[in-house]
Parts: structure tokens; C-alpha cells; sequence
């Protein structure tokens, strides 16, 4: 394993050359290519280096043991540092695992009001709020692509685009069910209504991911509906694009471009196929070996949040959070780095024992 590393950190070295050579800071490509390949590779880099100055310092503990006078304080430190020794080979194996390749891209979030009528429809707009202030944390940047309101306030369904840096890494065990339990603002009696929503987080299509033949698209454009002032149902702007093979319609009417319209229609019909092509052979792979590990099922309620009690519970990995007003203004890191832990020790086990 550590040989492995050796290489690893030697190849480390070589990027951090050239990318301080002025050939490859002026080829914005390359040096976009080699930023990312040593931010792949550093943290585990700098792990390994700071497990072989703590096993250092463990040899030289050890040889203090002799010593009368030291020995109390050197097995005291011996402690310490073994401790930190196991965690940090611990790392280094989750840290070797082998990467998602999908990790780096951004996503499209899909919100949809499920059980709950009105309330459901309010609760997707929370849901939508809690991670848009999520994503301005991580300076990511949300763009609605189309959207339903409801009458009452809140989305039947949102749909939009999150682009930035390792969006997916951090949002891809946010799909499934989400419930929510409170007293709804017509409920006069006080009675706590439990509603829920459906969150789908799809790794964004590329070019190079897949290639969907023209011919088997049928495309409509009618007149926008909504808000828009004057623009409204004066020109043909919106967009319907129906994938033939495989019946998948999306629509787009945000723009007042058709044009513009058209392009991010066809990012969701292209991240949505690749999405479903995704989920079977995810589903196929969970058959073959009994255990689905972090897929992301659609039908599976993950987590409940519950008003009355400020909490927050994700049944997947037993995790109850009693600050739930701060977890909807979008402070949901605890949580997406919880879940990303638990699925990585999963796959560790997993790759242990040859699953």
C-alpha cells in the first residue's frame, strides 16, 4: 500500500513543477487538467506524510522506554500517537478507494411535491431554499431550469441546475424521499400533518457521456405561461423536448429565449437518460451481490424532519440532529459529510471482504 503512495507522492511533485511552468499556466486547459489531478491527490499525499512522521516519533518513543526517567512520559505519548497512527492508516484506505467518477461534476436537482397537497408543495420550497443557501456556501452556482408553483405558495415540482466544484460528491446521497412533520398554517386544531417530497440528485450529463440521435427527438414550442409581464403568450419561447425511445419529456420556459430554453432542456433530457441508464446498472450490480451501498434509491424515505421537536433524522445511518431551523437556512454539512463517511467505510468493508 505504501509503495503505492511513494509513487503517488512522486507524481505529486511533478505536477507541483509544472504548474509553475509558464507553457502550462498559458494552456488554460492543461492547467485545469493538472489543478484537478494534484487536488485528487494531495490530501492523500499530505496523510501519508504526516503517518510516517507519527510512526517516526513512535520509533523514537519506543527507544526512550529504556530510560528510567523518561519512560512514564514516553509510554504517555506512546499512547497518543498510536491512536493517531490506526485513524490515520484508517484515511489513508478510504483515501485510496477507488473515486466515483462522477464526484467532480455538477448536478441537476429535481424537486417534487409528493403526499401532503398543499403542504407537500411548501415543504419542496423549503427543501429548494435549504439548498440553494448550501450552495451559496460552497459558492456554487443554482439556476432554475423550469419550475411549478403551487397556489399556496412553494413548488409541485423545481427543477435547476447546481454547477460547481464536486457538487455531486457532496449532494448525491440527498435522492429519496423526504418527509416532513409539522402543523400546516390552515391546521386550526393544532394537529401535526405529515407530508413528503421526492429529492433527485443526477450527476449533469456531458457531451462526451452520451449521444442522442435528433431524429429520435420531437420537439414542441408554445407560448410561456406565468409570471413575465408583457413577454407573456406573446412569442413561441418555451420548449418541449420528447425523447421518442424512451418517453422522457422536459420542458423549459424560463428563458425568453427559445433558444435558451432549448439548451437546458436538452441538459436535463441528456442527464435524465444518463440518470436511468445509471440506475440499472446500479440496480443490476445490487442484484449480483445482495447489497446496494449508498445507490440512492428513489422510493426510499431517508429522512424525516420534524418541527415540533427541531429535529432532524436521516434513517439510513441513525443520525438525529436537534437544530433543525439552522439545517433548513442551509446548513446541511454535518449531514452530507456524515453520509459521505458512512458510504465510504461501506465500500472499505465492502472491497475487505471481496464484495
Amino acid at each position: 500500500m505504501f509503495e503505492q503512495i511513494e509513487d503517488i507522492e512522486r507524481r505529486l511533485q511533478e505536477l507541483e513543477a509544472l504548474l509553475s511552468d509558464p507553457s502550462v499556466i498559458s494552456n488554460q486547459t492543461e492547467f485545469r487538467r493538472l489543478s484537478r489531478e494534484h487536488s485528487d491527490i494531495s490530501e492523500l499525499v499530505e496523510t501519508y506524510r504526516r503517518w510516517r512522521k507519527v510512526s517516526e516519533e513512535i520509533s523514537d518513543n519506543r527507544e526512550m522506554l529504556s530510560d528510567s526517567e523518561m519512560r512514564e512520559m514516553a509510554e504517555e505519548e506512546l499512547q497518543k500517537l498510536e491512536a493517531e497512527q490506526e485513524k490515520l492508516e484508517n484515511d489513508i484506505q478510504l483515501l485510496l478507494l477507488p473515486k466515483d467518477p462522477d464526484d467532480d461534476k455538477s448536478v441537476i436537482l429535481e424537486i417534487r411535491a409528493g403526499t401532503g397537497g398543499d403542504e407537500s408543495a411548501l415543504f419542496a420550497g423549503d427543501l429548494f431554499r435549504m439548498y440553494s443557501r448550501y450552495a451559496d456556501a460552497n459558492r456554487w452556482k443554482v439556476e432554475i431550469i423550469s419550475a411549478s408553483e403551487s397556489e399556496r405558495g412553494g413548488f409541485k415540482e423545481i427543477i435547476a441546475s447546481v454547477e460547481g466544484e464536486g457538487v455531486y460528491s457532496k449532494l448525491k446521497y440527498e435522492s429519496g424521499t423526504h418527509r416532513v412533520q409539522r402543523v400546516p398554517e390552515t391546521e386550526a386544531q393544532g394537529r401535526i400533518h405529515t407530508s413528503a417530497c421526492t429529492v433527485a440528485i443526477m450527476p449533469e450529463a456531458e457531451d462526451v457521456d452520451i449521444d442522442i440521435n435528433p431524429a429520435d427527438l420531437k420537439i414542441d414550442v408554445y407560448r410561456s405561461s406565468g409570471a413575465g409581464g408583457q413577454h407573456v403568450n406573446t412569442t413561441d419561447s418555451a420548449v418541449r423536448i420528447t425523447h421518442i425511445p424512451t418517453g422522457t419529456v422536459v420542458a423549459c420556459q424560463e428563458e425568453r429565449s427559445q433558444i435558451k430554453n432549448r439548451a437546458k432542456a436538452m441538459k436535463v433530457l441528456k442527464t435524465r437518460i444518463l440518470d436511468t441508464i445509471r440506475q440499472a446498472k446500479e440496480s443490476k450490480l445490487a442484484a449480483e451481490r445482495k447489497q446496494q451501498v449508498g445507490s440512492g434509491d428513489r422510493s426510499e424515505r431517508i429522512r424525516t424532519y420534524n418541527f415540533p421537536q427541531g429535529r432532524m433524522t436521516d434513517h439510513r445511518i441513525g443520525l438525529t440532529i436537534y437544530r433543525l431551523e439552522s439545517i433548513m437556512s442551509g446548513e446541511i454539512a454535518e449531514i452530507t459529510d456524515s453520509l459521505r463517511s458512512h458510504y465510504q467505510i461501506e465500500a472499505l468493508k465492502a472491497q475487505s471482504s471481496g464484495g
